[in-house]
């Protein structure tokens, strides 16, 4: 477990990686770089990220737990669970499209697995979450979501499946070969048949 100065230390450098990654993309998330303006020497900033891609997956994570923070204060509100769910989806992509390069190579560290990352497993989570929480009356709190299930139920995999789409959509829209709004019609079509009976 760490110590507070150390997940001050850690957060520090993420922040510094993320500040640089918005001067000047991934490319200037050069490690010593990183550690020097962070005011840690290279070799801590080794021992807390040991590459280059383990640091640009903490910076998007660090995306992920604003969108999370955002769905926790404005819930989504559709119907249906697959309206819930591409609000969220939509969100995140937002969210990643304001760094490009970022997003990018988060989309490669999850198809081909550069770096340790639980972030497939965290989008799969919340769509869960979401898909499941019964929408609430005006004025009223939503309801819980059922308790995880094991990650072979076959509603889970369904919205795994889901998560799934959207990070080819997201690759799509990095390459240019989808804007936005073609990515949203594209994860609504896909999230109807698949969260149909969440």
């Amino acid at each position: 477990m760490r110590s507070r100065s150390q997940n001050q230390r850690r957060k520090r450098i993420v922040q510094t990686a993320a500040a640089l990654a918005l001067r000047g993309g991934v490319e200037a998330m050069q490690m010593r770089a990183v550690a020097e303006r962070a005011g840690v020497a290279l070799g801590t900033l080794y021992r807390y990220f040991p590459s280059k891609m383990d640091l640009v997956v903490a910076v998007v994570t660090e995306e992920l737990d604003l969108v999370e923070t955002s769905i926790s204060r404005r819930p989504p509100t559709a119907e249906t669970a697959a309206g819930r769910a591409v609000d969220v989806l939509m969100r995140a992509t937002r969210g990643l499209m304001r760094e490009p390069e970022l997003a990018d190579a988060l989309v490669r560290s999850l198809i081909m697995a550069e770096a340790k990352t639980e972030l497939g497993v965290r989008i799969t989570d919340l769509l869960w979450r979401v898909a499941t929480r019964a929408p609430a009356a005006e004025g009223e709190e939503p309801t819980d979501p059922p308790e995880q299930p094991d990650r072979d139920d076959a509603a889970y995999i369904r919205v795994a499946s889901l998560a799934s789409v959207w990070i080819f959509e997201l690759l799509e829209l990095l390459k240019g070969d989808r804007d936005l709004d073609e990515v949203q019609h594209r994860l609504e079509i896909a999230a109807e048949p698949l969260l149909a009976h969440c």
